[in-house]
C-alpha cells in the first residue's frame, strides 16, 4: 500500500485528483501488462478502444490505487503493480475484454491481469470467459431475432390465407358473414 507522507506535495495531488476524475467518468475497468508492446501496437490498441467508447490510459500505480481507493474501488490494489495501463469502460466490457484477448495474437507480450466489472473483481481466467459471452446489443438483437421469426411466420400465413380466399374469388372470412342455417324443420317437408 501507499505510504501518505506528511507534506503532500501539491504536483501529487492534482495528479491523484486528475486521476480521480477521469477514472470517474468510467464504470468498469480492464488492467493490463503492456511490457514489450512496440509504440505503434499501443496506438493501434487504443484506437480499437477508442471504437468501443472506452480508453487506454497509464496512471502511475501510487496514483491510481489512492484514487481507486477514494472511490471506493481498492480490491484492485493487487493489479496495480508494475507496468500497468487501464483500459477504462462505459459499457459493454466484455466487447473490450474481446478486442484485448484478440489482441494478443498481435502483441503476444499484452497480458490481461483482471478488471473491475459492475462492482464485482475479476481475476485474468474469469475475464476471459467474460469476454466470450455476446454484449448487451448483441444479446438484444437475439432475443428480437427469436421474437421476430415466429410472428413474421404467422403474419406470412395469414397473408397467404387471404390471398388464396381471393384467389378462389371469395372475400376473406372475416368481411363477409356466413348465411345464416335454416332450420331443420323448414329444410325438409313432413312426409305423409
Amino acid at each position: 500500500m501507499a505510504l501518505r507522507a506528511k507534506h503532500v506535495q501539491p504536483a501529487k495531488v492534482a495528479a491523484i485528483e486528475e486521476a480521480k476524475k477521469v477514472l470517474g467518468e468510467y464504470k468498469d475497468f480492464i488492467f493490463i501488462d503492456y511490457r514489450g508492446m512496440s509504440v505503434e501496437q499501443i496506438s493501434k490498441l487504443r484506437h480499437s478502444l477508442g471504437e468501443k467508447n472506452s480508453q487506454l490510459k497509464v496512471i502511475k500505480n501510487n496514483f491510481a490505487r489512492i484514487a481507486f481507493t477514494e472511490m471506493k474501488v481498492d480490491a484492485v490494489a493487487d493489479y496495480l503493480t508494475g507496468p500497468t495501463a487501464i483500459a477504462m469502460v462505459k459499457e459493454d466490457a466484455n466487447e473490450v475484454a474481446k478486442i484485448m484477448f484478440d489482441f494478443i495474437k498481435e502483441a503476444p507480450t499484452l497480458s490481461v491481469k483482471g478488471a473491475w466489472v459492475e462492482s464485482e473483481l475479476y481475476d485474468a481466467a474469469k475475464i476471459e470467459a467474460f469476454s466470450k459471452l455476446p454484449g448487451k446489443k448483441q444479446l438484444i438483437a437475439m432475443i428480437m431475432s427469436a421474437i421476430n421469426g415466429p410472428a413474421r411466420k404467422l403474419a406470412g400465413t395469414l397473408q397467404a390465407y387471404v390471398e388464396k380466399l381471393e384467389k378462389e374469388g371469395g372475400a376473406p372470412a372475416a368481411s363477409a358473414p356466413a348465411p345464416e342455417a335454416a332450420p331443420a324443420s323448414e329444410a325438409a317437408p313432413a312426409a305423409n
